[in-house]
């Protein structure tokens, strides 16, 4: 019994799919211009775990998440660095790719491109002119006339008198209406064109979701989603397109994550603010912590990305796991715990409330070490595990994160070049190395070597437990 804010009616509403057992949901993805930002990221982990969700609730989901690569910023771009389109979105995709992998997002079902999907972006505009919705005008553009759709501005709140009123067009535009917006632009020099009947050109923005959802998922499918950002006028156009072009619902369910904003305030280029992925992980001990920070706030409200949030992200993950390391593994078995965990993220996606699931259980793990029940302690350790991993948490083995150190002075809040940052002096084969060093003085009872050896590897942040049973484990601090 999944229920999902629905944007567009402001409700929350009982998930019910179109076809029983089978869900189809597209996201609208990013503009290949430039790096993956941290709201990009957001964007891409809020729906990574409502789909890894979904998929763990039973459901048989085809997820779309598309790429624009044609648009007015890729040009510019394109311009002043001097290279050719196509070159600049294929580093950036294979870059947004090596991120998501890094972040541990799963690759949807179809990543349509608009450049593929030309052909069907120029049969709707045809059909949008055929049923009048459209038209072409002075200036070899083809129109979508907003007046013709009478329920435009539903999804936003917006009144179409509002708009006008504060709409502004430029003397030589060819709109019959302020609100129009453009489907095909007609071809200028230096910029890429595809033949249509309407001479050459390029699809405008809006046009292309509306075209690859509709071919990819139908006429009507069950989930759409993206940033809070595009709900006007991206998602506003994509309705009035999509619905006047089929005459079909088109969805069902509209779901924004909302913004990021640094330090408190919105994050913007203009600030000084804006932080790309890859200057963000590599001051994180692992990019799990990112995910945890992105899922400690609901998808739909602001997250403030600050050096106090992250390190408390770090800390809670970090517990976790040095309390997971050395558990005696079991089978995971559904208990109460699990319940509140789905009741959490059945009631729309709440994360912060399946978080603290697992935050109870790790103190109750703790209360069960303390007692000596050692098979409590297993069986929670199993189920805070499988629970994790719904939510793409926990997928590091134990040894291997006990190894991770958090990067010495990083400024987890602005990022931070990898040059600059301090690392841990030993690798792990220098650590192992010392180790046999350290157990080979025990042996011979030569204790101040053994002292000697142990406080060398705590000034490099490495600390060392002693077992019963004479094996030394580690991890980094």
């Amino acid at each position: 019994m999944i229920r999902i804010h629905n944007s567009l009616t402001g409700q929350k509403e009982l998930l019910t799919p179109i076809t029983p057992g089978q869900l189809r949901m597209y996201v609208c993805g990013l503009t290949v211009y430039d790096y993956v930002h941290i709201g990009h990221a957001r964007m891409l982990l809020v729906f990574d775990v409502i789909s890894r969700y979904l998929r763990h609730r039973g459901f048989k989901l085809t997820y779309v998440r598309n790429i624009t690569d044609i648009d007015d910023k890729i040009i510019r771009r394109a311009a002043e660095n001097g290279e050719p389109i196509a070159a600049l979105t294929e580093r950036f995709i294979a870059a947004m790719h090596e991120d998501c992998a890094r972040l541990g997002i799963l690759p949807p079902e179809h990543e349509p491109r608009a450049t593929q999907f030309v052909p069907q972006i120029i049969a709707m505009i045809e059909e949008l002119l055929r049923r009048a919705y459209a038209y072409v005008a002075a200036n070899g553009d083809v129109m979508y006339a907003v007046a013709r759709f009478p329920g435009y501005g539903r999804l936003s709140g917006k009144r179409l008198a509002d708009l006008r009123a504060g709409a502004r067009v430029e003397v030589d535009e060819a709109k019959r209406d302020p609100l129009d917006f453009v489907l095909w632009k007609a071809a200028k020099p230096g910029e890429p064109a595809w033949e249509s009947p309407w001479g050459p050109g390029r699809p405008g923005w809006h046009i292309e979701c509306s075209a690859m959802s509709t071919a990819l998922l139908g006429t009507h499918f069950d989930l759409h989603g993206g940033g809070l950002d595009l709900k006007f006028p991206h998602h506003e156009n994509e309705i009035a397109q999509s619905c006047a072009a089929s005459g079909d619902q088109f969805v069902n369910l509209w779901m924004h994550n909302g913004f990021v904003n640094v330090d408190e305030e919105k994050m913007a280029k203009s600030r000084g603010n804006f932080f790309t992925v890859r200057e963000v992980l590599p001051t994180l001990r692992h990019p799990e912590v990112l995910r945890f920070f992105v899922l400690s706030s609901h998808y739909r409200g602001p997250i403030n990305y600050s050096l106090e949030q992250l390190e408390q992200a770090d800390a809670t993950l970090n517990r976790i796991y040095m309390a997971l390391r050395g558990v005696t593994p079991a089978p995971a078995v559904a208990g109460e715990h699990t319940r509140r965990f789905l009741e959490s993220l059945d009631d729309d996606f709440n994360t912060p409330e399946a978080l603290a699931v697992l935050q109870n259980m790790l103190r109750e793990m703790n209360t069960a070490k303390d007692a000596g029940d050692d098979a409590r302690v297993a069986a929670l350790g199993a189920e805070l595990k499988s629970l994790g991993n719904v939510l793409g948490l926990l997928t590091v083995p134990l040894e291997e994160w006990a190894r991770l150190g958090k990067p010495a002075n990083a400024d987890l809040r602005s990022g931070g070049s990898p040059a600059t940052r301090a690392h841990a002096s030993l690798d792990d084969g220098q650590v192992e190395a010392r180790i046999a060093a350290r157990a080979a003085a025990r042996k011979a009872k030569n204790w101040a070597e053994s002292d000697r050896i142990r406080d060398e590897l705590l000034a490099a942040g490495v600390l060392l437990e002693d077992k019963p049973s004479g094996a030394t484990t580690w991890r980094r601090a």
